[in-house]
């Protein structure tokens, strides 16, 4: 594919062009279908591959976080790449996936094996047209254009905060789909800015560590072996987390959403499971360190103080932003006032009798980078707002997301993952799971 040979994330209209020349070309395989629209009225499009009388169902969903735009192009690599494997073309050329590893057993040909797979190829397009970063060169370009919506507007994370008349359309349309494909697995493609990889299940999938860490040492890419998301749950393996059961104890401090109320437990209607898999833009390997760390105490409150000052700067800076009666600013406000909210109860969980005693430098480099971003991104989303009112406080705010880029990415030592190179360990554990899940009996 053109767009990620040249490291350039595919927009949601270019998605939906290559999906139709694909279904085009192989009327037998392929299918494009509209499954609904989001709240600007823009389609939310499904591309199936495979027989559609199929027994078994694949559900991978793309672009449910509007600031990590990987997942598109990796669901049109894997679409190429099975289509590939079912009329034996073999052309290297035209998909992105690199072969899997091996996953312990014989690997199936998935469209061969009584499995449909679903790729639904953008599932919040409106986030996506208010975040470009088509071709980021730094962390600074990344953020120039950032937007990641609220809590309530994300598709996969509404039914966790918000009552069902209250759901948006974008997450009716995902529900109405997993009820629909009654998927065995479901897939969701997020992405990180800076950090490592690593997956997060709604139950275990015996074997997967084995063949994700092979493609991560492969790809060198760092595995995030205590990611900030998936704190305290349990690890069968080196960056593979599985959820908390519904009916359990809390998700922990950096979840103000209850992730067993996520469409991502939709699937258990069904006996399915989901998989979230995560791969880093830029990589660092202070997120893979398995030192004990000396005093992990200590450097939560050294990292809480830090994030608290951070905020408080953003926070004053906020006021002269006003309301936003554009549509966009109101968005990216309202954005920028729920990441400030969720920080004084991050930060009591870092320094509360909770806080733990004993921790890697891999727990403590992942906490680092959380809070960092934190506070970049509500700084980002409010230079945007600043900029086109005129205000006369966008050149501070510019200064600091400029030093605050520059610092995370000092920092951590910050190297750049190759599209290509994203796209690719995001297929490998996509078709690594499926392998698992099949040899599994499930």
């Amino acid at each position: 594919m053109t767009l990620i040979r040249d490291m350039c994330y595919p927009t949601p209209h270019e998605l939906a062009l290559a999906a139709r020349a694909l279904a085009d070309e192989h009327p037998a395989l392929a299918r494009l279908r509209q499954i609904g629209a989001s709240r600007a009225g823009e389609p939310l499009w499904l591309l199936s591959v495979g027989d559609g009388d199929a027994s078994r169902a694949v559900l991978v969903v793309a672009g449910a976080h509007a600031n990590e735009p990987v997942g598109g192009a990796t669901a049109l690599a894997l679409a190429r790449r099975l289509i590939r494997e079912a009329t034996g073309s073999g052309d290297a050329e035209a998909g992105g996936a690199a072969p899997r590893p091996d996953a312990g057993t014989t690997p199936t040909t998935p469209t061969a094996a009584g499995t449909t797979w679903h790729f639904l190829l953008c599932a919040d397009p409106d986030g996506a047209a208010l975040h470009r970063t088509p071709r980021p060169y730094s962390l600074l370009d990344y953020h120039r254009n950032f937007f990641r919506p609220p809590g309530p507007e994300q598709p996969e994370w509404a039914p966790s905060l918000l009552p069902p008349d209250r759901l948006p359309p974008e997450t009716l349309a995902l529900t109405r789909l997993i009820d629909e494909l009654r998927p065995a697995l479901q897939v969701s493609l997020h992405g990180t800015d800076l950090g490592g990889s690593w997956v997060q299940l709604t139950r275990d999938i015996p074997g997967l560590a084995e063949p994700f860490g092979k493609s991560a040492a492969e790809l060198h890419i760092p595995v995030e072996t205590s990611a900030s998301d998936a704190s305290g749950w349990p690890s069968p393996g080196a960056g593979i987390f599985v959820m908390p059961e519904p009916g359990t104890t809390d998700d922990g401090p950096f979840h103000p959403e209850d992730t067993r109320l996520s469409t991502w437990y939709h699937a258990h209607r069904h006996a399915g499971t989901t998989a979230i898999v995560e791969v880093p833009m830029w990589a660092s390997d202070l997120v893979d360190d398995p030192a004990p760390h000396p005093d992990p105490r200590a450097a939560l409150r050294v990292l809480a103080g830090r994030l608290t000052a951070d905020a408080a700067r953003v926070a004053a800076l906020r006021e002269s932003a006003g309301g936003g009666t554009d549509p966009g600013a109101a968005a990216l406000l309202r954005a920028v006032d729920w990441t400030l909210a969720l920080i004084p109860r991050i930060t009591a969980e870092w320094t509360g009798a909770g806080a733990p005693a004993e921790a890697t430098a891999a727990y403590i480099g992942s906490i680092d980078a959380f809070g960092r971003r934190l506070s970049l991104r509500a700084a980002a989303m409010l230079l945007r707002v600043l900029r086109a009112q005129g205000q006369p406080t966008a050149p501070a705010v510019d200064r600091l997301v400029t030093g605050w880029c520059e610092e995370f990415a000092d920092r951590f030592q910050a190297r750049w993952v190759p599209v290509a190179t994203q796209v690719e360990h995001q297929s490998r554990v996509v078709l690594a799971a499926y392998d698992r899940l099949v040899a599994a009996g499930r």
